[in-house]
């Protein structure tokens, strides 16, 4: 087998500092933006029981305001890594640095080409922020030469990763105009270190990234993957995770072994002024202490908390009031960037 150019390491190895934008874009959350600095800061005080946070801030004026919320909300700032750099929007989990280590082991910063989802035009700030967070890494920055958002993919670090039909290869939000099934799968080997693809289909309905995997299916460790499903037959959702099941329970790892799949629940549609978000437990942050899971103030977050408690024992699963976070149309993964060490 060639070997990789990178190889991406999973969530749950150790990290050097998990990356995060503050928060400046209003239309994103109509109407409700006034608690989401609040929420960031949350975010930021559980990242920093663990690790440092590199705090992406569009100025200065941005970073006085951060200190300050931050202060308020017991984080401790020296843990705290400030880069002043412009953004459209923020979300890092997409238009960010994606680290890896590349094939003498050295850890690499890659920039994937970012288009707004292939949806916004708001996206050029936001395309270039790779630059500015590697260089405050401390690591090469690499060009890969063609889109790759971070919410798309999820890795183990044995050599898969998932990813979805529809994100990729459907006729719509095209990121990669010409790109076959194949030729991603030969991509990921090379700049991901993950020859087998588990290729699941659709994604949830809201989310307007048309497809990531994040809200999904997500790598607990190297042989278990947890998926969500739908309960409610009526449900919009109900198809497409059933199908995704399916797939999951027939997947095998890169060795060609089954996989063990354990299921959370999905909370029960939440909407805004007539809109359903995409509201999903799967969209939780992995840090070196903790696992951050998005609540929706739904019956199903105990059982979500419970499901994932058991499949990280050795750290602290916490939940994160995410109902007007998901307004933004994502919640605490699509925030983050996790950085290797």
């Amino acid at each position: 087998m060639t070997t990789p150019r990178f190889t991406m390491p999973a969530e749950w190895e150790r990290h050097s500092r998990t990356w995060l934008a503050w928060p400046h874009q209003r239309r994103d959350w109509p109407g409700k933006f006034a608690p989401v600095p609040w929420v960031f800061a949350e975010i930021a005080r559980l990242i920093t029981l663990s690790e440092r946070l590199g705090l992406v801030v569009r100025d200065t004026a941005a970073k006085a305001e951060a200190e300050e919320i931050l202060s308020h909300s017991g984080v401790n700032l020296e843990l705290v890594d400030f880069v002043i750099a412009a953004t459209d929007r923020g979300w890092l989990r997409d238009c960010g640095a994606i680290f890896v280590r590349d094939a003498a082991g050295r850890k690499t910063a890659l920039r994937f080409g970012f288009t707004g989802w292939a949806k916004y035009r708001n996206h050029k700030k936001d395309a270039a922020l790779p630059v500015p967070i590697a260089a405050a890494a401390g690591v090469a920055l690499v060009e890969a030469g063609f889109v790759l958002e971070g919410g798309g993919i999820d890795v183990n670090g044995a050599g898969c990763v998932l990813t979805t039909e529809e994100w990729l290869l459907s006729d719509k939000q095209i990121r990669n105009k010409g790109f076959t099934r194949e030729r991603y799968e030969a991509l990921f080997a090379d700049y991901l270190g993950a020859p087998q693809t588990i290729w699941l289909g659709n994604g949830i309905v809201g989310d307007d990234t048309h497809g990531h995997v994040d809200d999904l299916a997500r790598f607990v460790s190297a042989d278990t993957i947890v998926c969500v499903r739908e309960q409610d037959r009526t449900d919009a959702n109900f198809a497409a995770l059933e199908d995704n099941w399916a797939r999951l329970s027939r997947a095998r790892d890169a060795a060609g072994k089954q996989f063990t799949v354990a299921a959370l629940p999905m909370p029960r549609p939440v909407l805004f002024e007539g809109e359903r978000l995409p509201a999903s437990y799967a969209n939780f942050l992995i840090t070196n202490g903790h696992v951050l899971v998005p609540l929706f103030n739904d019956p199903a977050d105990r059982e979500a908390l419970n499901v994932l408690a058991a499949c990280f024992p050795g750290r602290d699963v916490v939940g994160l009031y995410a109902r007007d976070l998901v307004l933004g149309l994502g919640t605490v993964h699509c925030l983050t960037q996790q950085e290797s060490a």
